[in-house]
């Protein structure tokens, strides 16, 4: 979800040379959420302001009883049907409407983390618009998404994202697909709370740690509660807690005396080390651009918080229609964002409260957006926009946690483990992580240092291991558990093989076009060198991990059938064990004089009684089987 440009997350806060070459193009900035640990937003020390708590209060008191209505209003959804109680907190009920589904889907995306970090690409320096990827790039994902996805990940009635990978490849491998999911959902989630206390810290001066773990519990309060109605519900106020916030401050901060004619400044410099917010694309950078697109394009897709809206919506085609809308959602909520960052690139900061030195030269580029509707905006408005953005950040977190608890009650405790497991006992199960995981995000943003390095190596895992075994799942007909698992480290060498800069994780693959290169930090003049790779590694390891899939599948599938590799090798039971009950389950059927040896040739591999009614809902049993890899047309050789 929120993936952002990630070359390699080096932080605006260092100049930085090439050993023994020219000044290299920028690289991204390490946070772009807000600001990572700055407990002080300006040199001076700001008192309690009345209006900003008071809008703060307002903000979370609408989150809180919005959530707390949706989970009344829907508290007996799916009982008539006869839907368990834990696939309605999971995707509820499968009847979400056309309204709230477009704006819980948007709302996957467009946070506090996305807005914050298109304004910050935009106003910083060498970068501009045309490094602010994300809202294309998410567009694009959720199109894709909806055009390729949804339609069966829905159809087959799936209930979360891991359900196919534990169907076709047994659940120890749906387990280690669960890791890189789970690290991802948890440290977003960590990342925005973090966020959230240094947004507060703008607003009013008070404990930031206080105002974290409150944010926390007010998020998984009405989570508990009402599951993913409440998350749904929550997000179409978010949307419009941002919406109205920002566009109620961009006329007040373009009218401000110190601002240029933001068209003027798109495309020539009038102040001192700021350049035109419009930006470009060095040759030298391209492939580094590219790389990042389609992590965003591509690895957008395989988080369990965007099929979490797909498999809550009412049909297959809603689910469709629910990710176009998104898209464009995406785009339009992004307009905001894009003006501030152009606003705050056309900015005289002499001539304003904030000081005459520029917010990039005092490593808080990426609070852009807060610094602009501060010093920019009257008091009221500044107060009005800052509290909407908090309140919106603060429900950005609900989905996260959701989707981390949703994976392990189902696929890890359910499937795993207690597969005989009530739904009253899922239920709990549901409750008691959705407390655990939110505890563990809090956490890790009020005690570690390291979370948005430790996101972006997930969120790169996710995009790098998990898109292509969810290809390789719903499209390639003849993948299997070894093909999976080699898949999964081929992946995962590859891309920590080309390091972490930003987690001091050195790489131990060079790619092609790597350069050494030195940044020194404002303050201190400490001098580090780091390895740059400009080589599109991550896109190339996500290829290569599709490939070996695809590749050590086949292969294996081979050596067992010809007879090569003897049976009781087949360890995984991913190929002849799983023949071999497809051979006895028809066997069973002729010897019980149910069918006839001459129906022999249409009858289906079968699953079992358990796995059929786990993966799939009774009214979708014969809904587009034939699109399922594992289906006869596939089988027919």
């Amino acid at each position: 979800r929120q993936l952002w440009v990630q070359n390699q997350h080096y932080g605006q806060r260092f100049e930085r040379r090439m050993v023994g070459g020219a000044l290299p193009a920028p690289v991204p900035p390490a946070k772009w959420l807000f600001l990572e640990g700055s407990k002080d937003f300006s040199s001076e020390k700001m008192n309690i302001h009345v209006e900003g708590l008071v809008a703060i209060v307002i903000f979370y008191l609408l989150i809180l009883l919005v959530g707390i209505w949706a989970a009344w209003k829907n508290k007996n959804s799916g009982v008539q049907e006869g839907t368990d109680r834990s696939e309605t907190i999971m995707v509820g009920g499968r009847d979400i409407g056309l309204f709230v589904g477009a704006f819980t889907m948007t709302a996957t995306w467009v946070g506090g983390g996305y807005i914050n970090g298109t304004a910050e690409y935009v106003y910083l320096p060498g970068y501009g618009l045309a490094w602010a990827q994300a809202p294309f790039g998410y567009a694009l994902s959720l199109v894709l998404g909806g055009l390729f996805f949804a339609k069966p990940m829905r159809s087959r009635g799936y209930v979360t994202m891991l359900d196919p990978f534990q169907q076709l490849y047994g659940k120890r491998m749906g387990g280690l697909l669960f890791i890189p999911a789970l690290m991802g959902e948890m440290f977003w989630s960590a990342a925005i709370l973090s966020a959230l206390g240094a947004t507060l810290s703008v607003i009013i001066d008070i404990d930031i740690n206080m105002s974290v773990v409150i944010s926390a519990l007010i998020a998984i309060f009405y989570t508990l509660v009402g599951g993913l109605y409440s998350v749904a519900y929550t997000d179409v106020v978010q949307l419009f807690c941002i919406f109205l916030g920002l566009w109620v401050s961009v006329p007040f901060a373009l009218s401000n005396p110190a601002v240029s004619d933001i068209g003027v400044t798109a495309v020539k410099q009038l102040h001192a080390n700021q350049t035109a917010w419009l930006g470009k694309i060095e040759s030298l950078d391209k492939w580094m651009w590219a790389d990042n697109f389609c992590l965003l394009m591509l690895g957008g897709i395989p988080w369990q918080v965007y099929f979490q809206r797909v498999l809550s919506a009412s049909s297959a085609t809603y689910a469709q229609v629910l990710s176009f809308l998104a898209a464009f959602g995406c785009i339009i909520m992004a307009i905001p964002s894009v003006l501030i960052g152009a606003i705050g690139a056309s900015t005289d900061w002499n001539q304003t409260t904030y000081g005459a030195i520029p917010p990039m030269q005092k490593d808080q580029s990426d609070m852009i957006l807060p610094i602009v509707l501060q010093h920019l905006c009257p008091a009221y408005i500044s107060f009005f926009g800052l509290g909407a953005v908090s309140a919106a950040v603060m429900s950005s977190a609900d989905s996260s946690i959701l989707s981390a608890s949703s994976m392990f009650a189902r696929n890890i405790y359910q499937l795993a483990f207690r597969q005989s497991a009530s739904d009253r006992e899922i239920v709990w199960v549901m409750r008691i992580t959705i407390f655990v995981f939110g505890a563990l995000a809090t956490a890790m943003a009020l005690l570690t240092g390291t979370v948005y390095g430790l996101w972006y190596l997930s969120s790169d895992l996710v995009y790098v291991i998990i898109f292509p075994q969810l290809l390789s799942v719903l499209f390639i007909r003849g993948t299997n558990t070894y093909g999976s698992v080699a898949a999964y480290f081929f992946g995962l060498i590859l891309r920590i093989g080309g390091g972490e800069p930003y987690l001091k994780l050195p790489p131990f693959i060079y790619y092609p076009g790597w350069t050494m290169e030195e940044k020194v930090h404002h303050l201190t003049n400490e001098v580090e060198y780091i390895v740059m790779q400009r080589f599109p590694f991550k896109t190339v390891s996500m290829l290569a991990s599709f490939l070996s899939n695809v590749l050590f599948s086949y292969l294996f599938k081979y050596l067992f059938e010809s007879g090569t590799l003897s049976a009781k090798y087949d360890f995984l039971d991913a190929v002849v064990a799983k023949h071999s009950a497809e051979i006895m389950d028809k066997t069973t059927l002729v010897n019980k004089n149910i069918i006839g040896l001459n129906e022999m040739a249409p009858v289906k591999p079968r699953l079992s009684v358990t796995l059929a009614a786990t993966f799939t809902r009774k009214e979708t049993l014969t809904e587009e089987d034939d699109s399922s890899p594992e289906s006869p047309s596939h089988d027919e050789e």
